[in-house]
């Protein structure tokens, strides 16, 4: 399972910047993917700075995802094909809060 899940990373990863055009000054990456035991579903977690803008990147991955999914499908020699779905990765953001919280407390 953890081939496939790099293997899905690096074409995601791929087709991010091929495929769809963000606002400039806006970088994602693809930090984590992780498929279902069955291969019928992907869930693609993506990183993005700067944060205040995570919500426009989710919603245009939104928007573009039948396209995405087109051209995954079509590099992919596998079966099933996957469905991909995008979440916006909070871990960098949890990570900060913990620290705040651990700064406080000294």
């Amino acid at each position: 399972m953890e081939k496939i899940n790099e293997l899905l990373q690096h074409k995601i990863s791929a087709l991010l910047t091929t495929e769809v055009s963000f606002k400039l000054g806006v970088f994602v990456t693809v930090a984590r993917v992780s498929t279902s035991p069955d291969l019928r579903r992907c869930k693609v977690l993506v990183s993005v700075f700067p944060a205040s803008e995570g919500r426009y990147v989710v919603e245009t991955l939104k928007k573009e995802l039948y396209c995405l999914q087109g051209a995954l499908n079509t590099q992919l020699h596998m079966r099933p094909l996957p469905r991909i779905h995008f979440e916006l990765d909070t871990t960098e953001e949890e990570a900060q809060k913990v620290e705040d919280i651990l700064r406080e407390l000294r």
